[in-house]
């Protein structure tokens, strides 16, 4: 008998717009895969760019906030695994899991620590020093309860990895490292256009995203008038849904910084460029943009930020460099110098192979999932914390979700 897993989405994912959707479309192929019936709700509605999750043989449902249809529908469907899409989802329906499916294990996609991307935000736009990053937050309590109340939690990066571990003293027992999982390893290959067949920047991302925003305006304000005066006849074309006034504004075709608005292929407009520049200086796990340039053979020039967890130590696809001189040297360098170019290349698709490997994080995950469900009990019994938090957080939910149940009704 097959089982089921249960994902209760923030969102319908949208792979083609979102690092997150594409995330989440890496979680439900490898469920597939492995042979998992899969239901997938949110309370959100379908957009144009949602992944038809249906043609592939996902049964999809729009769940009812604080409405006891849930607990309903969820008691019918007894899922062996229910998956949560950020600690928002788990806040929101956590309690009604537990309730009516209580041998169900509880796995928390956390996509990235959202605690972490606030708190370097708001330092960012105080002083712009990141280094007085307060960490401890009422949305760090929040999502590290979410985190403690779960069987799993899936963390992004390895340096979210460490901060839970060493800061917060979360229980290895209870996080699993699950980077970005690319197409099959065995697909990155080296056949897409060659240097001299490429020619310009790009860049792109989400534009509900503030790190996207604030980048593609330093781009414009600091980064791209030094590149464009070493490169007279250069542009850079950017793309990204769901660009706000503020971004469109800035299109200029005599400065060759051109706002291009979303795009359906990402392999498109990544293989075809020559170099892929993110300056973005603030956020927090892994960069999908990056991981699609070291895909597509794009070298790539970013911050330490957008480095963070992405090349490992020693190697990089292209640049790492805070500052705005070295960053457009560098830039400038790659788009100019093909050995430079092709190590760089070279060196993407190594990090792919040795720390994007699929089929090894794919495994380790389900190995994982299966053990847990087999001792979940004394797996449970060990993370005695998350018992009480439990306990005492599901009262809370349980009841402020039926008073606004009933103030609705």
């Amino acid at each position: 008998m097959s089982k089921t897993v249960f994902i209760i989405g923030h969102t319908f994912p949208e792979p083609e717009t979102t690092a997150a959707g594409s995330r989440m479309m890496q979680l439900i192929n490898l469920f597939l895969l492995e042979g998992y019936k899969i239901t997938f709700g949110s309370t959100a509605s379908m957009s144009d760019q949602s992944a038809d999750l249906v043609g592939l043989g996902v049964h999809t449902e729009i769940l009812k906030l604080n409405h006891p249809s849930f607990d309903t529908f969820i008691a019918k469907l007894q899922p062996d695994v229910v998956l949560f899409d950020r600690f928002i989802t788990e806040e929101q329906f956590g309690w009604r899991v537990a309730e009516q499916c209580p041998d169900a294990l509880r796995v928390l996609d956390t996509e990235d620590l959202h605690f972490l991307r606030k708190a370097r935000e708001a330092a960012y736009k105080k002083d712009g020093n990141l280094r007085q990053v307060d960490l401890f937050s009422n949305t760090a309590k929040r999502e590290i309860t979410s985190i403690l109340k779960c069987d799993l939690s899936l963390i992004i990066s390895e340096i979210e990895m460490e901060l839970l571990i060493t800061t917060f003293k979360i229980s290895e027992e209870i996080l699993q490292y699950l980077p970005f999982l690319p197409k099959s390893n065995a697909e990155i290959k080296s056949t897409f256009p060659k240097y001299e067949a490429r020619r310009d920047f790009v860049t792109i991302g989400n534009f509900f995203h503030a790190p996207n925003v604030d980048s593609v305006k330093w781009l414009h304000k600091d980064i791209w008038p030094l590149i464009r005066a070493k490169l007279p006849k250069a542009t850079l074309s950017v793309y990204g849904a769901y660009a706000p006034q503020q971004i469109t504004e800035l299109h200029n075709e005599k400065q060759g910084f051109f706002i291009k608005g979303w795009v359906p292929s990402v392999e498109t407009v990544m293989s075809k460029a020559r170099v892929c520049l993110a300056p973005i200086r603030f956020g927090a796990g892994l960069k999908g943009k990056l991981l699609d340039a070291m895909f597509y053979g794009t070298p790539a020039v970013t911050t330490s930020i957008g480095a963070e967890g992405m090349y490992g130590v020693g190697v990089h696809a292209g640049g790492v460099e805070d500052e705005v001189a070295q960053f457009v040297n560098r830039a400038v360098l790659l788009h100019e110098q093909e050995e430079d170019w092709l190590l760089s290349q070279q060196d993407g698709f190594t990090i792919l192979n040795t720390r994007f490997n699929t089929d090894l994080h794919s495994q380790s995950l389900l190995r994982q999932i299966q053990h847990i469900s087999e001792t979940i009990k004394a797996h449970r019994a060990s993370n005695f914390m998350g018992q009480i938090l439990q306990q005492q957080s599901m009262q809370a939910a349980k009841y402020l979700s039926k008073w606004i149940a009933l103030k609705n009704s």
